[in-house]
Protein backbone atom coordinates (compact mmCIF):
# COMPACT_ATOMS: atom_id res chain seq x y z
CA UNK A 1 0.00 0.00 0.00
CA UNK A 2 1.36 3.66 -0.71
CA UNK A 3 2.85 5.15 2.00
CA UNK A 4 0.99 8.20 3.21
CA UNK A 5 3.17 9.17 6.54
CA UNK A 6 5.74 12.26 5.41
CA UNK A 7 8.39 12.55 8.07
CA UNK A 8 7.76 9.49 9.89
CA UNK A 9 11.04 7.62 10.91
CA UNK A 10 10.86 3.35 10.87
CA UNK A 11 12.99 2.68 14.02
CA UNK A 12 11.08 0.02 15.40
CA UNK A 13 11.60 -3.60 15.40
CA UNK A 14 9.42 -6.70 16.47
CA UNK A 15 11.07 -6.31 20.41
CA UNK A 16 10.33 -3.03 20.59
CA UNK A 17 6.68 -3.49 18.98
CA UNK A 18 6.40 -6.48 21.40
CA UNK A 19 7.25 -4.80 24.34
CA UNK A 20 5.08 -1.63 23.61
CA UNK A 21 1.90 -4.37 23.71
CA UNK A 22 2.67 -6.17 26.82
CA UNK A 23 3.36 -2.99 28.34
CA UNK A 24 -0.05 -2.02 27.09
CA UNK A 25 -2.22 -5.10 27.75
CA UNK A 26 -0.30 -5.88 31.86
CA UNK A 27 -1.90 -2.54 33.02
CA UNK A 28 -3.14 -2.39 36.62
CA UNK A 29 -5.74 -4.73 35.99
CA UNK A 30 -3.33 -7.36 37.06
CA UNK A 31 -2.75 -6.47 40.64
CA UNK A 32 -6.48 -6.67 40.90
CA UNK A 33 -7.35 -9.23 38.24
CA UNK A 34 -6.64 -12.44 40.31
CA UNK A 35 -9.28 -12.32 42.87
CA UNK A 36 -12.23 -11.06 40.54
CA UNK A 37 -11.66 -14.46 38.43
CA UNK A 38 -11.44 -16.46 42.07
CA UNK A 39 -14.64 -15.72 42.97
CA UNK A 40 -16.23 -16.92 40.12
CA UNK A 41 -14.27 -19.77 39.05
CA UNK A 42 -12.25 -21.10 42.05
CA UNK A 43 -8.85 -22.94 40.74
CA UNK A 44 -10.52 -23.40 37.36
CA UNK A 45 -10.07 -20.34 36.51
CA UNK A 46 -7.14 -21.19 34.42
CA UNK A 47 -9.65 -22.74 31.91
CA UNK A 48 -10.94 -19.14 31.24
CA UNK A 49 -7.24 -17.72 30.67
CA UNK A 50 -6.53 -20.29 27.79
CA UNK A 51 -9.86 -20.06 26.26
CA UNK A 52 -9.48 -15.97 26.62
CA UNK A 53 -5.79 -16.73 24.85
CA UNK A 54 -7.34 -18.42 22.28
CA UNK A 55 -10.05 -15.55 21.26
CA UNK A 56 -7.97 -12.87 21.98
CA UNK A 57 -5.22 -14.51 19.48
CA UNK A 58 -7.90 -15.11 17.11
CA UNK A 59 -8.93 -11.42 16.88
CA UNK A 60 -4.61 -10.73 16.92
CA UNK A 61 -4.44 -12.72 13.77
CA UNK A 62 -7.14 -10.14 12.17
CA UNK A 63 -4.79 -7.46 13.29
CA UNK A 64 -1.83 -8.85 12.43
CA UNK A 65 -2.97 -9.29 8.17
CA UNK A 66 -4.57 -6.08 8.40
CA UNK A 67 -1.30 -4.66 9.97
CA UNK A 68 0.60 -5.99 7.00
CA UNK A 69 -1.35 -4.84 4.37
CA UNK A 70 -2.09 -1.31 5.76
CA UNK A 71 1.07 -0.48 7.33
CA UNK A 72 0.73 3.18 8.02
CA UNK A 73 0.15 5.05 11.08
CA UNK A 74 -3.11 5.22 12.65
CA UNK A 75 -3.78 1.19 13.73
CA UNK A 76 -7.61 0.22 13.76
CA UNK A 77 -8.53 3.66 12.59
CA UNK A 78 -6.13 2.51 9.59
CA UNK A 79 -7.35 -0.43 8.72
CA UNK A 80 -11.48 0.59 9.16
CA UNK A 81 -10.89 3.72 7.22
CA UNK A 82 -9.11 1.96 4.03
CA UNK A 83 -11.44 -1.05 3.92
CA UNK A 84 -14.69 0.98 4.44
CA UNK A 85 -14.20 4.66 4.10
CA UNK A 86 -14.29 7.67 5.62
CA UNK A 87 -17.35 6.79 7.66
CA UNK A 88 -16.67 3.74 9.15
CA UNK A 89 -13.47 5.33 9.82
CA UNK A 90 -14.87 8.07 11.64
CA UNK A 91 -16.98 6.32 14.16
CA UNK A 92 -13.88 3.54 14.55
CA UNK A 93 -11.22 6.38 15.09
CA UNK A 94 -13.50 8.66 18.08
CA UNK A 95 -14.34 5.37 19.41
CA UNK A 96 -11.08 4.45 19.74
CA UNK A 97 -9.81 7.84 21.07
CA UNK A 98 -12.60 7.98 23.42
CA UNK A 99 -11.74 4.56 24.86
CA UNK A 100 -8.40 5.52 25.54
CA UNK A 101 -9.08 8.66 27.04
CA UNK A 102 -11.48 7.53 29.35
CA UNK A 103 -9.63 4.04 30.22
CA UNK A 104 -5.93 6.65 30.58
CA UNK A 105 -8.05 9.07 32.92
CA UNK A 106 -9.29 6.19 35.43
CA UNK A 107 -5.72 4.67 35.05
CA UNK A 108 -4.35 8.51 36.37
CA UNK A 109 -6.28 8.91 39.18
CA UNK A 110 -5.70 4.87 40.53
CA UNK A 111 -2.59 6.31 40.24
CA UNK A 112 -2.99 9.01 42.43
CA UNK A 113 -5.89 6.47 44.82
CA UNK A 114 -2.88 4.44 45.47
CA UNK A 115 -0.38 6.96 46.39
CA UNK A 116 -3.20 8.12 48.91
CA UNK A 117 -3.60 5.05 50.76
CA UNK A 118 0.47 5.57 51.58
CA UNK A 119 0.76 9.27 51.42
CA UNK A 120 -2.59 11.15 52.82
CA UNK A 121 -2.24 14.58 51.03
CA UNK A 122 -2.55 13.27 47.40
CA UNK A 123 -6.12 13.57 48.57
CA UNK A 124 -6.24 17.15 47.80
CA UNK A 125 -7.44 17.71 44.42
CA UNK A 126 -5.20 20.50 44.34
CA UNK A 127 -2.08 17.81 45.24
CA UNK A 128 -3.55 15.68 42.48
CA UNK A 129 -4.42 18.04 39.59
CA UNK A 130 -0.16 19.16 40.21
CA UNK A 131 1.16 15.26 40.30
CA UNK A 132 -1.14 14.46 36.86
CA UNK A 133 0.05 17.74 34.84
CA UNK A 134 3.40 16.82 36.01
CA UNK A 135 3.23 13.34 35.11
CA UNK A 136 0.92 13.46 31.82
CA UNK A 137 3.09 16.84 31.10
CA UNK A 138 6.15 14.71 31.57
CA UNK A 139 5.26 11.70 28.82
CA UNK A 140 3.98 14.07 26.43
CA UNK A 141 7.59 15.75 26.46
CA UNK A 142 9.31 12.81 25.93
CA UNK A 143 7.16 11.63 23.09
CA UNK A 144 7.31 15.09 21.41
CA UNK A 145 10.84 15.03 21.27
CA UNK A 146 11.31 11.80 19.60
CA UNK A 147 9.64 8.05 18.96
CA UNK A 148 12.95 6.02 20.05
CA UNK A 149 12.86 8.24 23.45
CA UNK A 150 9.27 7.53 24.21
CA UNK A 151 10.08 3.79 23.00
CA UNK A 152 12.73 3.94 25.40
CA UNK A 153 10.51 4.78 28.42
CA UNK A 154 8.13 2.13 27.20
CA UNK A 155 10.99 -0.53 27.42
CA UNK A 156 11.91 0.68 30.50
CA UNK A 157 8.97 0.55 32.09
CA UNK A 158 7.91 -3.15 30.47
CA UNK A 159 10.87 -4.73 31.84
CA UNK A 160 10.73 -2.72 36.06
CA UNK A 161 7.01 -3.64 36.24
CA UNK A 162 7.68 -7.24 35.29
CA UNK A 163 10.60 -7.74 37.56
CA UNK A 164 8.28 -7.86 40.88
CA UNK A 165 5.89 -9.97 39.03
CA UNK A 166 8.52 -12.12 37.54
CA UNK A 167 9.95 -12.62 41.27
CA UNK A 168 6.61 -13.31 42.42
CA UNK A 169 5.75 -16.25 39.36
CA UNK A 170 9.01 -17.65 40.29
CA UNK A 171 9.76 -17.62 44.16
CA UNK A 172 6.31 -17.75 44.66
CA UNK A 173 6.11 -21.44 44.17
CA UNK A 174 7.66 -22.45 46.90
CA UNK A 175 4.66 -21.33 49.24
CA UNK A 176 1.83 -22.62 46.90
CA UNK A 177 -0.32 -25.76 48.66
CA UNK A 178 -1.02 -28.15 45.53
CA UNK A 179 -4.28 -28.94 46.97
CA UNK A 180 -5.64 -25.16 46.51
CA UNK A 181 -5.30 -25.86 42.71
CA UNK A 182 -6.84 -28.73 42.73
CA UNK A 183 -10.50 -28.52 40.08
CA UNK A 184 -13.36 -30.10 42.29
CA UNK A 185 -15.32 -29.46 39.42
CA UNK A 186 -16.17 -28.24 35.64
CA UNK A 187 -17.23 -24.54 35.64
CA UNK A 188 -20.97 -23.93 33.94
CA UNK A 189 -20.83 -23.13 30.14
CA UNK A 190 -22.60 -19.59 31.46
CA UNK A 191 -20.01 -18.75 34.23
CA UNK A 192 -17.04 -19.95 32.06
CA UNK A 193 -18.76 -16.94 29.64
CA UNK A 194 -19.29 -14.42 32.25
CA UNK A 195 -15.63 -14.72 33.59
CA UNK A 196 -14.30 -14.92 30.19
CA UNK A 197 -16.11 -11.63 29.43
CA UNK A 198 -14.18 -10.14 32.13
CA UNK A 199 -10.85 -11.47 30.89
CA UNK A 200 -11.55 -10.44 27.68
CA UNK A 201 -11.46 -7.07 28.83
CA UNK A 202 -8.40 -7.54 30.56
CA UNK A 203 -6.19 -8.70 27.26
CA UNK A 204 -7.03 -5.62 25.38
CA UNK A 205 -4.14 -3.44 24.31
CA UNK A 206 -2.61 -5.25 21.51
CA UNK A 207 -4.22 -2.96 19.19
CA UNK A 208 -3.04 0.21 20.90
CA UNK A 209 0.38 -0.64 20.41
CA UNK A 210 0.03 -1.29 16.42
CA UNK A 211 -1.20 2.41 16.25
CA UNK A 212 2.67 3.09 15.49
CA UNK A 213 2.59 0.93 12.02
CA UNK A 214 4.14 3.83 10.01
CA UNK A 215 6.90 3.59 12.49
CA UNK A 216 7.69 0.01 12.66
CA UNK A 217 10.35 -1.53 10.05
CA UNK A 218 9.53 -3.87 7.89
CA UNK A 219 5.57 -4.34 9.33
CA UNK A 220 5.09 -7.04 7.11
CA UNK A 221 7.60 -9.55 8.70
CA UNK A 222 7.57 -7.33 11.90
CA UNK A 223 3.93 -6.82 13.03
CA UNK A 224 2.47 -10.35 12.94
CA UNK A 225 6.06 -11.52 14.81
CA UNK A 226 5.69 -9.07 17.46
CA UNK A 227 2.00 -9.95 18.25
CA UNK A 228 2.74 -13.21 18.53
CA UNK A 229 5.41 -12.81 21.17
CA UNK A 230 3.79 -10.63 23.41
CA UNK A 231 0.31 -12.43 23.30
CA UNK A 232 1.98 -15.61 24.42
CA UNK A 233 4.16 -13.32 27.22
CA UNK A 234 0.80 -12.36 28.68
CA UNK A 235 -1.27 -15.69 28.58
CA UNK A 236 1.95 -17.26 30.45
CA UNK A 237 2.34 -14.19 32.96
CA UNK A 238 -1.49 -14.30 33.50
CA UNK A 239 -1.91 -18.13 33.85
CA UNK A 240 1.28 -18.26 36.40
CA UNK A 241 0.27 -15.17 38.65
CA UNK A 242 -3.33 -16.67 38.73
CA UNK A 243 -1.51 -19.53 39.67
CA UNK A 244 0.37 -18.63 42.68
CA UNK A 245 -2.20 -16.48 43.78
CA UNK A 246 -4.30 -19.32 43.93
CA UNK A 247 -1.68 -21.98 45.20
CA UNK A 248 -0.94 -19.73 47.85
CA UNK A 249 -4.18 -17.66 49.09
CA UNK A 250 -6.64 -20.65 48.49
CA UNK A 251 -10.02 -20.33 49.29
CA UNK A 252 -9.28 -16.65 50.84
CA UNK A 253 -8.01 -15.23 47.52
CA UNK A 254 -11.52 -13.95 46.88
CA UNK A 255 -11.68 -11.58 49.93
CA UNK A 256 -8.67 -9.41 48.76
CA UNK A 257 -10.86 -7.84 45.69
CA UNK A 258 -8.52 -4.79 46.19
CA UNK A 259 -4.95 -6.19 46.53
CA UNK A 260 -4.69 -9.43 45.76
CA UNK A 261 -0.79 -9.56 44.40
CA UNK A 262 -0.13 -7.83 47.27
CA UNK A 263 -1.51 -9.83 49.99
CA UNK A 264 0.04 -13.04 47.79
CA UNK A 265 3.19 -11.35 48.16
CA UNK A 266 2.87 -10.33 51.87
CA UNK A 267 2.22 -13.99 52.93
CA UNK A 268 5.10 -14.90 50.79
CA UNK A 269 7.84 -12.12 51.87
CA UNK A 270 6.51 -10.42 54.64
CA UNK A 271 6.45 -6.54 54.54
CA UNK A 272 9.19 -6.64 51.94
CA UNK A 273 6.52 -8.14 49.56
CA UNK A 274 4.16 -5.18 49.87
CA UNK A 275 6.56 -2.75 49.10
CA UNK A 276 7.79 -4.91 46.12
CA UNK A 277 3.87 -5.16 44.88
CA UNK A 278 3.03 -1.60 45.36
CA UNK A 279 6.02 -0.38 44.04
CA UNK A 280 4.99 -2.72 40.97
CA UNK A 281 1.44 -1.74 40.62
CA UNK A 282 3.00 1.99 40.30
CA UNK A 283 4.96 1.16 37.50
CA UNK A 284 2.83 -1.17 36.27
CA UNK A 285 0.40 2.21 35.96
CA UNK A 286 3.35 4.55 34.76
CA UNK A 287 4.10 1.84 32.27
CA UNK A 288 0.43 2.01 30.86
CA UNK A 289 0.04 5.87 30.87
CA UNK A 290 3.48 6.23 29.06
CA UNK A 291 2.56 3.51 26.22
CA UNK A 292 -0.70 5.64 25.63
CA UNK A 293 0.85 8.72 25.26
CA UNK A 294 2.88 7.15 22.39
CA UNK A 295 0.94 5.68 20.95
CA UNK A 296 -2.91 6.99 21.07
CA UNK A 297 -1.94 10.48 20.24
CA UNK A 298 -1.26 9.18 16.51
CA UNK A 299 -4.99 8.18 16.16
CA UNK A 300 -5.80 11.88 15.80
CA UNK A 301 -2.67 12.72 13.94
CA UNK A 302 -4.12 9.77 11.26
CA UNK A 303 -7.74 11.45 11.47
CA UNK A 304 -6.36 14.88 10.74
CA UNK A 305 -3.73 13.26 7.66
CA UNK A 306 -7.01 11.78 6.43
CA UNK A 307 -8.88 14.62 6.76
CA UNK A 308 -11.72 12.97 8.22
CA UNK A 309 -11.45 15.88 11.07
CA UNK A 310 -10.91 19.28 9.95
CA UNK A 311 -8.08 19.94 12.01
CA UNK A 312 -5.01 20.03 9.22
CA UNK A 313 -2.44 21.23 11.86
CA UNK A 314 -3.35 18.16 14.28
CA UNK A 315 -1.14 16.42 11.65
CA UNK A 316 2.00 18.52 11.51
CA UNK A 317 5.38 16.58 12.17
CA UNK A 318 8.07 18.57 13.92
CA UNK A 319 10.60 19.43 11.69
CA UNK A 320 13.22 18.64 14.16
CA UNK A 321 11.96 15.48 16.13
CA UNK A 322 9.89 13.84 13.46
CA UNK A 323 7.10 13.23 15.48
CA UNK A 324 3.14 14.27 15.15
CA UNK A 325 3.85 16.88 18.02
CA UNK A 326 0.54 18.63 18.15
CA UNK A 327 -1.60 15.39 18.33
CA UNK A 328 0.39 14.62 21.34
CA UNK A 329 -0.19 17.87 23.43
CA UNK A 330 -3.56 18.00 22.26
CA UNK A 331 -4.36 14.09 23.10
CA UNK A 332 -2.76 15.12 26.71
CA UNK A 333 -4.58 17.98 27.52
CA UNK A 334 -7.89 16.01 27.10
CA UNK A 335 -6.63 13.43 29.13
CA UNK A 336 -5.40 15.41 32.03
CA UNK A 337 -8.53 17.34 31.60
CA UNK A 338 -10.84 14.21 32.06
CA UNK A 339 -8.81 13.00 34.87
CA UNK A 340 -9.11 16.16 37.15
CA UNK A 341 -12.64 16.48 36.30
CA UNK A 342 -13.59 12.91 37.53
CA UNK A 343 -16.16 12.98 34.56
CA UNK A 344 -15.02 9.97 33.37
CA UNK A 345 -16.68 7.66 35.48
CA UNK A 346 -19.93 7.21 34.06
CA UNK A 347 -18.72 6.81 30.36
CA UNK A 348 -16.54 3.79 31.25
CA UNK A 349 -18.87 1.30 30.08
CA UNK A 350 -18.79 2.96 27.03
CA UNK A 351 -15.15 2.69 26.97
CA UNK A 352 -15.76 -1.28 26.94
CA UNK A 353 -18.24 -1.94 24.76
CA UNK A 354 -16.15 0.52 21.91
CA UNK A 355 -13.64 -1.58 22.25
CA UNK A 356 -15.79 -4.34 21.62
CA UNK A 357 -17.10 -2.87 18.50
CA UNK A 358 -13.36 -1.81 17.01
CA UNK A 359 -12.16 -5.45 17.22
CA UNK A 360 -15.82 -6.49 15.46
CA UNK A 361 -15.09 -3.92 12.29
CA UNK A 362 -11.24 -4.93 12.03
CA UNK A 363 -12.00 -8.35 12.10
CA UNK A 364 -14.81 -7.45 9.12
CA UNK A 365 -11.86 -5.10 7.55
CA UNK A 366 -9.65 -8.27 7.07
CA UNK A 367 -12.20 -10.25 4.76
CA UNK A 368 -13.16 -6.35 2.97
CA UNK A 369 -9.11 -6.12 2.72
CA UNK A 370 -8.57 -9.31 0.70
CA UNK A 371 -10.97 -8.21 -2.41
CA UNK A 372 -10.12 -4.42 -2.33
CA UNK A 373 -6.36 -4.68 -1.96
CA UNK A 374 -3.77 -6.75 -4.32
CA UNK A 375 -2.53 -9.68 -3.13
CA UNK A 376 1.46 -9.34 -2.28
CA UNK A 377 3.35 -12.49 -1.39
CA UNK A 378 5.17 -10.32 0.95
CA UNK A 379 2.12 -10.00 3.51
CA UNK A 380 1.05 -12.14 6.14
CA UNK A 381 -1.81 -13.59 5.65
CA UNK A 382 -3.68 -15.54 8.48
CA UNK A 383 -3.41 -19.41 7.78
CA UNK A 384 -6.63 -21.16 6.90
CA UNK A 385 -8.73 -19.14 4.43
CA UNK A 386 -11.77 -17.19 6.09
CA UNK A 387 -11.46 -19.66 9.59
CA UNK A 388 -9.81 -16.89 11.69
CA UNK A 389 -11.74 -13.86 10.63
CA UNK A 390 -15.60 -15.02 10.40
CA UNK A 391 -14.66 -16.93 13.81
CA UNK A 392 -13.14 -13.32 15.30
CA UNK A 393 -16.41 -11.56 14.00
CA UNK A 394 -18.99 -14.46 15.71
CA UNK A 395 -17.23 -14.70 19.18
CA UNK A 396 -17.33 -10.98 19.30
CA UNK A 397 -20.79 -10.49 18.00
CA UNK A 398 -21.47 -13.06 20.91
CA UNK A 399 -19.28 -10.72 23.83
CA UNK A 400 -21.61 -8.06 21.92
CA UNK A 401 -24.88 -9.67 22.85
CA UNK A 402 -24.30 -10.12 26.19
CA UNK A 403 -23.73 -6.51 27.37
CA UNK A 404 -26.56 -5.16 29.35
CA UNK A 405 -29.58 -3.52 28.06
CA UNK A 406 -28.67 0.00 29.04
CA UNK A 407 -25.25 -0.19 27.48
CA UNK A 408 -26.44 -1.40 24.27
CA UNK A 409 -28.43 1.57 24.36
CA UNK A 410 -25.90 3.96 25.37
CA UNK A 411 -23.61 2.86 22.93
CA UNK A 412 -25.76 2.88 20.28
CA UNK A 413 -26.41 6.83 21.47
CA UNK A 414 -22.96 7.38 21.26
CA UNK A 415 -22.59 6.24 17.74
CA UNK A 416 -25.75 8.42 16.62
CA UNK A 417 -23.65 11.00 18.05
CA UNK A 418 -20.83 10.63 16.30
CA UNK A 419 -23.02 10.13 13.22
CA UNK A 420 -24.37 13.43 13.15
CA UNK A 421 -21.10 15.12 14.00
CA UNK A 422 -19.99 13.65 10.48
CA UNK A 423 -22.55 15.09 8.85
CA UNK A 424 -22.30 18.24 9.95
CA UNK A 425 -18.30 17.96 8.90
CA UNK A 426 -18.96 16.73 5.83
CA UNK A 427 -21.94 19.55 4.82
CA UNK A 428 -19.70 21.76 6.27
CA UNK A 429 -16.90 20.84 3.36
CA UNK A 430 -19.07 20.87 0.83
CA UNK A 431 -20.05 24.35 1.72
CA UNK A 432 -16.33 25.27 1.43
CA UNK A 433 -15.71 23.45 -1.47
CA UNK A 434 -18.52 25.31 -3.51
Amino acid sequence: MTQKDEGLKRSIGALGLSANIVNIIIGAGIFALPAVIASKMGASSIIAYLLCGILITLVMLCFAEAGSKVNTTGGPYTYIETAFGNYAGFIGGFLAIGSALFADAAVSNALVNMLATVYPFFEAQWVRAIFLFIILGGFAFINVIGIKQGMGVVKFNTIVKLIPLFILMTLGWKDVSIENLYIQSAPSFKTLGETSLILFFAFQGAETGLVIGGEIINPKRNVPKGIFISILTVVLVYILIQGVSQGVLGDTLPDFTATPLIETAKTIFGPMGFTLLFIGALVSMFGYLSGSILNNPRVIYALSRDRVIPINKLSNIHKAFATPYIAIIVYTMLCFTIAVSSSFEQLAVIASSSMLIIYLLVALSVIKLRYALKSNPEEFKIPGGWTVPVLSVLIISYFLANLASDEIITTLIVITLLSIIYLLIKFIKNKSVE
